[in-house]
């Protein structure tokens, strides 16, 4: 077997407590497509955006969701949740197998600064193999505009990356590119699954390893089912996107060494950038100038 039979669930969400709406969705899903495998939620839809709803792991919300991936025989990836670790807090996927057990928990390891403020970055790659499918990858929202990511994944040999997504902000267009081409390069399956509603602009994508996009949500509520063939993530890494660009072999057989990530290269240009900070007024950056 081959297939992984998913739903993205793009929900109308309010910024306040999602749980019980969610584990409803999560019930009707399976009730209406018992075929389904794997759900996946979009990111901080249990509590929203607020630091201060921070929970821990393990812990009684994480609980709630496993209760309700046992009673519907799915994995599922419940989206993120703050998790206070400590005095720190993170922006954490947990991935949950048709047993109730948590497999991995994921730390999004590129908060939105300057605007995320007060949560901490992690520093574990996570992938997880589903038995007699595949293996996939995880990421969270902004991490994915960040290539490296994705390619490390690929090289831990993922063949479908999950990324759970908030996304309320006029870069959406920008974001969908940067979907199909992250699955374009590393020739997978790319789930991106934002939420709808007060909290967040829909638009989810799902993209397949040629980079064709197999769906483009709209802005409502939407419930994206989708049968992910990884034997044809494999042909299309045998034979190229279309009999044509074989990237990932390019890549790897190519041996450069690229600069920019050698110990003691420095910052380089980076260095001209200046602080990460929220931008200022254009009045307040020509007395800067001045």
């Amino acid at each position: 077997m081959s297939y992984l039979a998913i739903a993205a669930l793009q929900l109308e969400l309010g910024v306040e407590d999602n749980l019980s709406l969610l584990e409803q969705e999560i019930d009707l899903v399976k009730r209406r497509f018992p075929w389904i495998q794997m759900v996946v939620l979009p990111e901080l839809c249990t509590y929203g955006p607020s630091t201060d709803l921070a929970v821990r792991m393990p812990g009684e919300v994480e609980n709630c969701f496993r209760e309700v991936a046992r009673n519907n025989d799915i994995w599922l990836i419940p989206g993120s949740i703050f998790e206070r670790a400590g005095d720190r807090v993170h922006n954490t996927a947990p991935v949950i197998d048709p047993n109730g057990e948590v497999v991995a928990r994921y730390r999004k390891h590129y908060p939105f600064l300057p605007y995320e403020q007060g949560v901490s970055g992690g520093d574990q790659f996570v992938v997880f193999d589903v038995p007699d499918v595949g293996r996939l990858g995880l990421m969270i929202c902004y991490d994915m505009w960040y290539p490296e990511m994705s390619r490390q994944m690929a090289w831990m040999g993922a063949e479908a990356i999950i990324v759970p997504t908030l996304t309320n902000t006029n870069d959406r267009n920008i974001e969908l590119s940067i979907a199909q081409t992250v699955a374009a390069i590393n020739q997978l399956y790319l789930v991106n699954v934002n939420s709808a509603g007060r909290l967040a602009y829909g638009r989810s994508i799902v993209v397949g390893p040629d980079g064709t996009v197999l769906h483009q949500a709209s802005t409502g509520r939407e419930i994206i089912t989708m049968e992910l063939d990884f034997k044809h993530v494999r042909r299309v890494r045998e034979r190229g996107m279309h009999g044509l660009a074989q990237p990932l072999k390019s890549f790897r057989d190519a041996g450069i060494e690229y600069p920019v990530y050698q110990a003691g290269a420095g910052t380089g240009a980076f260095t001209d950038l200046g602080p990460l900070r929220v931008p200022g007024r254009h009045s307040e950056l020509q007395d800067n100038e001045d």
